[in-house]
């Protein structure tokens, strides 16, 4: 038998004082608090913490599983077979889990982060060593101090999680009237497994490309995949990436398709060809369409489908020099001073075009700060137009925006 210890510690300690142990039990939820066993755990605590101790991390674990069933068994079945784990089709597949499989599968359906999936196998590990405690081993204090800590602030302390669904998505997006998704929802998808959001995100997906759903629908569904985008995992947007990849195939990608990839974050998984035609062809349109003011009532539209699409920020570094001759020609205009309705306009520039113009120069998480100050030497166009002294400070504040 292990010798008696006690929870109050030296000074020397983390943990040294009662009131600091009744303070992590006072974390327990209430509905925990009022078991027996966590009050046999409170008995324990001064006479045998060790029992204390395995009695702690087996609730826990009776918490997890409860939890899991909570969160919803078809996604624990999903989770049990992807990562080849004990096959789940009833709750009480879940109740006869070993252990250790039971912190996987919490951890697989999103019950756990990896670091808190690490701590509770630590002090499974540990609950072991104090089953086996001989005179050759006996667990220290710290060991049952680190389950206790474990047990209550990752498991014990936490209410149930209800993980969100397909339909929660569904009952908002599909709605006939605009809507936008609830802080709680986005919340609970950072919160969902990789299946679960790999279902809710190849729903918004194909129902942004379908033509044939409703564009109040559609457009539910783009304005949801830009809320949930900062909270997606990447191999979520890999696989799906792959997917609208294989949809587009051979052909150049449509404005929509590449709005809704970019929407969704999936654009940077597209492949380079298909972002080489993509981009190729955008800047065709932009040729076409001309830089200068005259064409001024066409530049509004264009540029701004341009920044829906993430700006330069994906644009392919061979027609990197092209789009920023043209935006930079476009800001900057050309000497004006001439007609009767310029003779008090020193610069001519498209007022619709040059402010989008300059933020995409300045918005791009790329450093192209040195290739703009490079383009007067490789662009004669611009070189010539900066002979203007006013034309030259509207260049000189481009360089002042990319470089801030």
């Amino acid at each position: 038998m292990p010798k008696e210890k006690s929870l109050v510690l030296t000074a020397e300690s983390d943990v040294t004082e009662t009131s600091k142990v009744n303070v992590l039990l006072s974390q327990i939820r209430p509905e925990w608090r009022a078991k027996n066993l966590i009050q046999r755990v409170e008995k324990l605590l001064d006479v045998d913490p060790s029992s204390a101790c395995q009695r702690l991390f087996n609730a826990a674990i009776h918490d997890l599983r409860q939890k899991i069933v909570v969160a919803g068994l078809d996604i624990a079945k999903e989770a049990s077979k992807q990562h080849k784990l004990p096959p789940i089709t009833k709750a009480e597949d879940v109740e006869d889990y070993p252990v250790m499989r039971i912190i996987d599968l919490a951890y697989r359906i999103g019950l756990l982060s990896r670091p808190q999936w690490r701590r509770i196998l630590r002090a499974y590990d540990i609950r072991k060593d104090l089953e086996h405690e001989d005179d050759e081993y006996e667990a220290g204090f710290e060991d049952c101090v680190y389950i206790f800590k474990t047990c209550i602030e990752v498991v014990l302390a936490n209410d149930p999680i209800e993980l969100l669904r397909l339909t929660d998505i569904k009952h908002v997006v599909e709605d006939d009237s605009p809507g936008t998704l609830t802080d709680d929802v986005v919340e609970d998808f950072g919160h969902a497994p990789e299946s679960r959001q790999t279902e809710i995100y190849r729903f918004l997906v194909n129902t942004s490309l379908n033509g044939k759903t409703p564009d109040v629908i559609r457009q539910n569904c783009y304005k949801a995949l830009y809320q949930l985008r900062p909270h997606v995992r990447n191999n979520v947007r890999i696989s799906l990436g792959s997917v609208i990849a294989d949809r587009i195939g051979r052909r150049e990608p449509s404005l929509s398709q590449m709005l809704v990839a970019n929407a969704s974050g999936i654009l940077p998984y597209l492949k380079k060809r298909q972002l080489r035609s993509y981009f190729g062809g955008y800047f065709e349109k932009m040729r076409k369409t001309g830089y200068r003011w005259t064409n001024h009532s066409s530049h509004g539209d264009l540029l701004r489908s341009l920044e829906e699409l993430g700006g330069l920020d994906h644009c392919p570094d061979e027609l990197m020099d092209d789009y920023l001759e043209w935006l930079v020609l476009c800001y900057i205009g050309e000497p004006g001073g001439y007609g009767t309705m310029g003779h008090n306009r020193r610069v001519f520039y498209s007022n619709k075009g040059a402010p989008i113009c300059l933020r995409l120069l300045s918005g791009t998480e790329t450093d192209i700060y040195d290739r703009v100050v490079e383009l007067p030497n490789h662009s004669t166009r611009i070189k010539s137009a900066c002979g203007n002294e006013y034309v030259a400070r509207r260049f000189e504040n481009i360089l002042d925006e990319v470089a801030s």
